[in-house]
């Protein structure tokens, strides 16, 4: 892949009319050579996720007993980032805005009508981040098998320029790192990230009860010149009420 048609590309027309709609709202990092930073803006979301385990550990069980192999084959790739990435890719269907560029020359928002998911990996090189070609178009196992094997091959040291070109939105699990959240960067050329942070234990109101819930803190990083705080947040909503309900992921598909 590599390689779109123009129908693939949405152009929008800002002209005289983005700056003076986001300029105002924007919060700057920094400046310099990272002057793109000072159109980011985030928002976090903690979410209980216990629906999300319990779902993930019934297909585990399930693909092993289909296949008669033992659940560790399976609880390799069928982890909570997959549900994740499946969840951001349905909630880019309900808002493909989150899903452009900004063309700075042509003063216009570039609209992608597929999405090659990115997922930040820790490599002995740096953060590398290979992206899942047309990720929106494969099913979950392949979803699953996809994500394995860029992050394996990112992890070796294999990941060629064609992996690592032509992202159009990222997932970086901070979690891994047994940190909760944060205020993920935006990878060139793209509008939205998401910070996955770690499921921990967490006191949790549960029917007007305190009780214990695993949860976990979304975390989303946007371009304001493309994504205002309304939009920004309908994506984060949607993509938390599919971890904490594994149905609507059906029902919204």
């Amino acid at each position: 892949m590599g390689l779109w048609s123009a129908t693939s590309l949405n152009m929008i027309d800002m002209i005289g009319v983005g700056p003076f709609i986001t300029m105002p709202l924007v919060v700057s990092a920094m400046g310099g050579p990272q002057a793109l930073l000072g159109w980011i803006a985030g928002a976090l979301l903690a979410v209980a996720v216990p629906a999300t385990l319990l779902f993930l550990a019934q297909l585990a069980w399930f693909n092993a007993a289909e296949a008669q192999r033992p659940i560790d084959r399976y609880l390799v790739y069928l982890t909570p980032l997959l549900f994740v990435a499946r969840a951001l890719l349905t909630a880019v269907r309900r808002h493909p805005m989150v899903n452009s560029s900004w063309d700075d020359g042509a003063q216009e928002i570039v609209v992608k009508h597929y999405v090659n998911l990115g997922i930040a990996v820790a490599a002995e090189r740096g953060l590398l981040v290979p992206n899942v070609k047309n990720a929106g178009e494969l099913s979950l196992p392949e979803l699953a098998r996809s994500l394995q094997a860029l992050a394996e091959t990112a992890r070796a040291g294999k990941a060629t320029p064609a992996d690592l070109a032509g992202g159009t939105i990222t997932i970086t699990n901070v979690g891994v790192f047994g940190v909760d959240g944060g205020t993920p960067i935006l990878t060139p050329g793209e509008a939205a990230i998401l910070a996955f942070g770690q499921v921990r234990d967490a006191p949790w109101v549960v029917d007007g009860q305190l009780a214990v819930r695993s949860v976990c803190t979304l975390s989303l990083s946007f371009d304001h010149r493309i994504i205002d705080g309304e939009l920004g947040s309908a994506l984060l909503r949607d993509v938390g009420a599919m971890l904490e309900d594994p149905v609507r992921m059906l029902a919204w598909n």
